[in-house]
């Protein structure tokens, strides 16, 4: 997120992104998984379809619609997000298991809460199949 500012963690964010990120696959090809919004960035898994736009394209998409209509719902000025991004390829559904665990449990280990449970940014899109 631009300037690490805490803007993600609130319904407004959480709504525009999921739906985003579900009309995704229709327009661009990219199937969301799971997700977790922590205040001030996003942790999502995500596949291509064999027709799919290329990743750097996609981002650049939902980047920028989402900051279009973040700026708008949260009264803030752009750029919602940063430049850069880190990805990481998984090559099992092992790896899904514990990466997702792991991007789960963000909001314990920042203090945010108790339990990855009781975090409402977060949920799955699609059920993605490794």
């Amino acid at each position: 997120m631009a300037q690490r500012r805490s803007l993600l963690a609130c319904t407004e964010a959480h709504d525009s992104l999921r739906e985003i990120w579900s009309k995704s696959a229709e327009h661009d090809g990219w199937f969301v998984g799971r997700y977790v919004l922590m205040p001030d960035h996003v942790h999502l898994f995500a596949v291509p379809s064999s027709d799919a736009k290329r990743r750097d394209e996609w981002l650049k998409s939902w980047k920028s619609v989402s900051s279009r209509r973040l700026a708008k719902f949260l009264s803030v000025e752009p750029p919602i997000w940063q430049a850069d991004t880190f990805d990481h390829l998984l090559r099992s559904a092992e790896s899904y298991s514990e990466k997702w665990d792991y991007v789960r449990a963000n909001p314990v280990r920042r203090g945010l809460v108790a339990k990855a449970d009781e975090w409402p940014w977060q949920g799955e899109i699609h059920s993605l199949q490794y």
